[in-house]
């Protein structure tokens, strides 16, 4: 464990402790909004009876919606209290999975071929080399099965809907990898109450289109589409974070088949 991953650990305890977005289990899924979930451009076909992956991804959502579509799930994350959060949508769902607690450049617990899909959450932006997360997934993964991935869009880092000039929103980071210094190191969201809330975010790392892009083909991933998100809703008032998703789609993602 090195002081990155003690760091960041540390700061997804708190956000999954203060209910952030993302640590809120997936307690009345079916079928339909299960694969919603999961597979909304219809790439990943069926996983009933396949072995599946949510890397990086606990909290009780993904490994929820694919327990619902009969798939057999593992769960790699680094915080207790988003591990915790699968635990209780699986009991709700009298579902089973094998919870790892880990750091996604080290997937070593698994075996080599071991999974058909790999869903990796928005979290590889908290490493700074993408390549050492894909050697891990490119081991894992047997050939001919599929790698979702989600990262935050590298020309838009640290834009929000404050930067509004009336003209356009501000671009404040050179268009490069490394780590991000952000203007507001804390997380401002709010509890399913309305509550507001404001807790410090872990350490991020910017990550070009083309070091992803390149970095899955050079390991022998083929490109099956990409998206940009989330999708803005019609007519949005400037300096909101509709409006600013129209303008400057915050995340990418990716789904790729591996063909070593």
């Amino acid at each position: 464990m090195d002081d990155l991953h003690r760091h960041n650990k540390e700061r997804w305890e708190e956000l999954a402790a203060a209910n952030v977005e993302w640590a809120r289990p997936l307690l009345d899924l079916d079928p339909h909004t299960a694969r919603q979930e999961v597979d909304p451009y219809g790439v990943m076909g069926e996983v009933r009876g396949k072995d599946v992956l949510c890397l990086a991804s606990g909290g009780g959502q993904q490994s929820a919606a694919f327990a619902v579509l009969g798939a057999n799930v593992s769960v790699l994350d680094f915080s207790e209290n988003q591990l915790a959060r699968d635990r209780e949508a699986l009991e709700h769902y009298a579902a089973q999975a094998r919870l790892v607690q880990g750091d996604m450049r080290d997937l070593s617990v698994f075996e080599p071929m071991s999974f058909d899909v790999v869903w990796h959450a928005f979290s590889i932006n908290f490493v700074p080399d993408s390549g050492q997360v894909f050697d891990q997934v490119a081991r894992v993964l047997r050939p001919g099965g599929l790698y979702r991935m989600q990262w935050h869009n590298p020309f838009t880092i640290d834009v929000d809907e404050s930067d509004w000039t009336g003209k356009g929103y501000l671009i404040k980071h050179p268009y490069a990898d490394g780590e991000i210094q952000y203007s507001n190191p804390n997380w401002e969201f709010s509890d399913v109450d309305g509550t507001p809330r404001s807790v410090e975010g872990p350490r991020e790392f910017n990550h070009t289109l083309s070091t992803v892009v390149n970095g899955l083909i050079v390991r022998g991933f083929a490109l099956k589409g990409l998206w940009e998100e989330p999708k803005p809703l019609p007519d949005p008032e400037p300096g909101t974070w509709e409006h600013l998703k129209a303008y400057a789609p915050l995340w990418l993602t990716i789904w790729a088949g591996y063909q070593p």
